[in-house]
């Protein structure tokens, strides 16, 4: 029988969201890079130059340090993107944190997170 692998879905993260009309979302430009990309639920900087959303890196010196968002959907390329920006609970075991995160990083990131009124249960 073959096995299937199912990648995450779009917004499966996603808790709820403030009411109204996507009050919880903006649309912005990823640069994801090519295949695979990122995949929904990236936590997201946004550049200083150019403000294109990137994967979070509290490493960098670029903007990426700051977290912005979290990725709706997934993306490749540089391509407009649905981006959570505010008002929302989300899922923290279905957040995509940066590579090699460990439960300090991943706590530094929810409490940036949490100051743009994201909730991570």
């Amino acid at each position: 029988m073959t096995q299937l692998n199912e990648t995450r879905g779009t917004a499966n993260f996603l808790v709820s969201e403030a009411n109204g009309m996507y009050r919880s979302r903006d649309v912005g430009t990823v640069a994801a890079g090519s295949s695979p990309g990122l995949l929904a639920g990236t936590i997201l900087g946004k550049l200083t130059s150019g403000g294109n959303f990137v994967a979070y890196d509290p490493a960098a010196e670029t903007g990426a340090e700051d977290i912005a968002g979290i990725l709706f959907e997934a993306a490749v390329g540089t391509v407009k993107k649905t981006i959570v920006v505010r008002d929302c609970e989300v899922n923290g075991a279905h957040l995509i944190y940066q590579s090699g995160a460990n439960d300090a990083a991943k706590a530094t990131a929810n409490a940036a997170l949490q100051a743009l009124g994201i909730i991570v249960r």
